[in-house]
C-alpha cells in the first residue's frame, strides 16, 4: 500500500497497462495515497468510509468489506441484483426499486460467511441466472418466485459496442505509446497509431480530464506539436 502511495502515477499506469480502464488505475493510486495519509495505511472496513475513497462506489465498498473483512453486507453487482430480484421478488431487478432489491438481499445474506455468499451469488448470476436463465440447472429453482410465475427471462443483451475503430481503442493506443516511449507530440502519436490528429486531440482532452495523461495547451487545442505524457 505504501509503495503504491509513493509511486508516480505514470509508473502505476505502466504497471496497469492491459488490465482494464486506465481511470481505475488513477483511482487506485489516489485511494492508496488517501489510505496512507489519512487512515494509517490500513484499508477501512466500514463501507461508508470506503465509499469516500476515490473511485469506490457502493458495490466495490461492499465487496471489500464482506470479502476482506467478513462484514455482513451484500455486494450488489448486476448479477447479484438479477438473482435476488428474480428469486425473492419474482421480477427483473429493473422492475422493482433498488431499495427493495437491497432489503431482499440483506434478508437472504448468510451473515456467518458473507464473502462466500456474495461470490456464490455473483457466480450464479454470471453462469446460470443469465438474462435468459438456465432454470433447469439452477440450485435455487424450487423456491424461485420468478420461475413459479412462469417467467423465462428476456432477450440477452448485445453487450458493449465493438472495440475496433472505437474511441476506446484510440485512447488505449495513446496510453500504450506513451507508456512504452515516453512523452510524444500529437503529430508523433498520430503517426504511431494511424489515427488522425483530431481524434488524438480528442483523446488527449478526455485522458487529461481523468488524470491519466498530462497535456499542454497546444495538445489540448489540437496543435500537432503539442506534447503529452503519462500521469
Amino acid at each position: 500500500m505504501r509503495a503504491l502511495a509513493r509511486a508516480e502515477r505514470a509508473d502505476v499506469l505502466r504497471a496497469w497497462n492491459g488490465l482494464g480502464y486506465n481511470r481505475r488505475a488513477v483511482a487506485l493510486s489516489e485511494s492508496a495515497r488517501v489510505i496512507v495519509r489519512d487512515l494509517g495505511g490500513r484499508v477501512p472496513q466500514d463501507p461508508e468510509v470506503l465509499m469516500r475513497l476515490p473511485g469506490v462506489g457502493p458495490y466495490t465498498a461492499a465487496a471489500i468489506a464482506s470479502i476482506a473483512y467478513g462484514r455482513p453486507v451484500p455486494a450488489l453487482d448486476t448479477n447479484v441484483r438479477r438473482v435476488v430480484g428474480r428469486f425473492a421478488l419474482g421480477a427483473e431487478s429493473h422492475e422493482v426499486s433498488a431499495s427493495a432489491v437491497r432489503e431482499a438481499a440483506v434478508s437472504l445474506l448468510d451473515r456467518r460467511d458473507p464473502a462466500a455468499w456474495n461470490q456464490a451469488v455473483m457466480d450464479l448470476g454470471r453462469e446460470i441466472c443469465r438474462p435468459i436463465p438456465a432454470c433447469d440447472a439452477c440450485p435455487l429453482s424450487v423456491g424461485c418466485r420468478y420461475r413459479r410465475a412462469g417467467r423465462r427471462g428476456g432477450r440477452a443483451r448485445s453487450g458493449q459496442g465493438r472495440f475496433v475503430g472505437s474511441f476506446r481503442q484510440v485512447r488505449g493506443a495513446v496510453v500504450r505509446v506513451l507508456a512504452a516511449e515516453g512523452p510524444r507530440t500529437l503529430g508523433a502519436l498520430s503517426l504511431r497509431t494511424g489515427e488522425p490528429i483530431d481524434r488524438i486531440a480528442r483523446a488527449a482532452r478526455a485522458l487529461a480530464s481523468e488524470g491519466i495523461v498530462r497535456a499542454g495547451r497546444e495538445a489540448l487545442a489540437g496543435n500537432p506539436r503539442g506534447r503529452m505524457r503519462l500521469g
